[in-house]
C-alpha cells in the first residue's frame, strides 16, 4: 500500500539530505515528495510503499512524524503535460465533497492525494 509519511524537520540544510539517506541506508524508495520552509520549521511529505521500513528508518533518524495517511495514486501519464490536467483530477474530488489534506507529483507520471475521506475521493476518481 502507498503511503505517505508527513514530517517535520528543523528549516536547515542537510535535513531532506538526512531523511533521505536513512531511508535509502533502509531499502526504501521515496517514490514522491514535497517540502515547504516555514518560519524556521521544514515540513515534508515523503510517498513510499514499504511504510513499516520508511517508519522505522524515520524514527531511527530522530524525524518527528506528524502523520501516516494512505495514499491515492492516480496515473497521469497521458495527461502530465496536458494544461488543466490537475485542476480536472482536484475538482472531482472537491465536488465529491472531500478536503485534499497532500497532494505531491510522484515517480512515474503519478499524481499523489491523501485526503478526507480515501473512498469517497476514489469513487469519484473511478479507481
Amino acid at each position: 500500500m502507498t503511503t505517505v509519511f508527513r514530517v517535520t524537520v528543523e528549516d536547515r540544510p542537510g535535513e531532506l539530505a538526512r531523511l533521505g539517506e536513512a531511508l535509502g541506508a533502509a531499502g526504501v524508495n521515496i517514490e514522491g515528495l514535497c517540502g515547504l520552509g516555514v518560519e524556521g520549521k521544514g515540513y515534508i511529505c515523503l510517498v513510499v510503499e514499504d511504510a513499516a521500513g520508511a517508519r522505522a528508518a524515520l524514527e531511527g533518524a530522530g524525524a518527528s512524524i506528524d502523520a501516516e495517511l494512505e495514499a491515492i495514486v492516480v496515473d497521469v501519464a497521458a495527461d502530465a503535460d496536458r494544461p488543466g490536467a490537475a485542476g480536472e483530477l482536484a475538482r472531482k474530488v472537491a465536488d465529491a465533497g472531500v478536503n485534499v489534506e497532500v497532494a505531491c507529483v510522484a515517480t512515474h507520471d503519478r499524481i499523489v492525494l491523501a485526503t478526507s475521506d480515501n473512498a469517497k475521493a476514489r469513487a469519484a476518481l473511478g479507481l
